[in-house]
């Protein structure tokens, strides 16, 4: 991560160091593993496998032998070799972020005060924690501020904080060193997507910023990721998921929930289309709207149109139509913020482990 080095003066920003050229990116989700082989910027091979049960809860790993385990089968199975080293995707239930404001300090001084910044979301003591950051504000932005200051105006620098507990990154190594990786890069979703949307932006020929709806259609929840340019905005979680389709379905199809779920990713017997299914999209995308109107009316200029869908539901093609015809938006797969996304297949699921590989 970037320093600040001077009290009051323009932060410099050392180059960030380089991640290797090969590295598996892992993303150990609720349904399933999910391992993105990238070299050199470009996806070179992915997979997945179920999740056993019980190997997470809460988002952290149960057994960091088993895990590990799992992981080099996954790895051995789909021929994923020459690679040594891993970025990780940490759980949302694990990992603390936050974008604040704060005067210019020095690094010194920032690593002190970061910590309190998690005290209305850490009741553990801060000691069990790993805390990190990233500067949001631009030298040209930092520069601006140094030039106002005066009595009245302290010059302040925008940034986003992360943290993590020191055991879960433990936890984390071990499962990999099982694998025969070690660690170089661990970070919450929400930085696979700015690293995702840095790319897009960077090779768009739009001079202007895009506004980018992201969709992550998950299992337990729905979170709707809003950015201007690569600057995240907000993040709104809908606390529910592909789940309240499984219960449609194992309603109307009198199954359990686990058979219901895989009813659900094959389309049996047409499933996707049952009226229970259909009153269960409309659902979803109304609480979608309802999200969407709200982050509208906080953000009055928001030109916002386009929406671009990632995790599991983003395939349910019945769940794509019923969004796009509620939100009136234009709809994306996610694949294509991608590099080479549009020729992995599936991608759709590989977003997250994809985007934590890239600088």
């Amino acid at each position: 991560m970037p320093l600040i080095t001077k009290v009051g003066k323009m932060p410099k920003m050392p180059p960030m160091p380089k991640l290797p050229k090969v590295l598996l990116g892992v993303d150990m989700g609720y349904d399933s593993l999910k391992l993105a082989l990238c070299r050199g910027g470009f996806v070179r091979k992915v997979a997945s496998a179920p999740m056993p049960k019980n190997l997470l809860r809460e988002g952290r790993v149960t057994s960091a032998e088993a895990m590990g385990e799992f992981v080099r089968q996954t790895m051995r199975e789909n021929g994923i070799r020459g690679v040594n080293h891993a970025a990780v995707i940490l759980s949302n239930e694990v990992a603390y972020t936050r974008e604040v404001t704060m005067p210019l300090m020095s690094a010194e001084q920032l690593m002190i005060n970061i910590p309190y910044e998690f005290n209305d979301y850490i009741t553990d003591e801060l000691k069990n924690y790993v805390f990190d950051y990233a500067m949001l504000s631009t030298p040209e932005d930092l520069e601006r501020e140094r030039e106002s200051a005066s009595d009245e105006h302290a010059p302040v620098m925008e940034l986003m904080l992360s943290a993590v507990q020191v055991s879960v990154l433990e936890d984390i190594k071990r499962v990999l060193h099982k694998s025969g990786l070690k660690l170089s890069k661990a970070a919450p979703s929400l930085c696979a997507y700015i690293s995702l949307i840095r790319r897009a932006e960077r090779i768009s020929p739009e001079k202007e910023q895009r506004e980018y709806c992201l969709l992550d259609l998950g299992f337990q929840n729905i979170r709707m990721y809003m950015f201007r340019g690569e600057r995240h905005v907000v993040t709104r979680v809908l606390e529910t998921g592909l789940s309240a389709l499984d219960e449609a379905i194992a309603d109307s199809m009198d199954v359990d929930v686990h058979l219901a779920h895989t009813y659900l990713l094959t389309n049996y017997e047409g499933c996707q289309n049952q009226e229970a299914c259909m009153n269960a999209y409309n659902n979803l995308a109304v609480e979608l709207m309802r999200a969407l109107n709200f982050y509208r009316f906080s953000n009055p200029d928001s030109e916002v149109n386009d929406v671009w869908l990632c995790g599991g539901g983003s395939v349910i093609v019945p769940l794509q139509e019923v969004i796009r015809e509620t939100l009136d938006m234009n709809i994306h797969q996610a694949a294509s913020l991608a590099p080479n996304g549009d020729s992995v297949p599936d991608c759709y699921q590989y977003i997250e482990s994809i985007g934590i590989t890239m600088e």
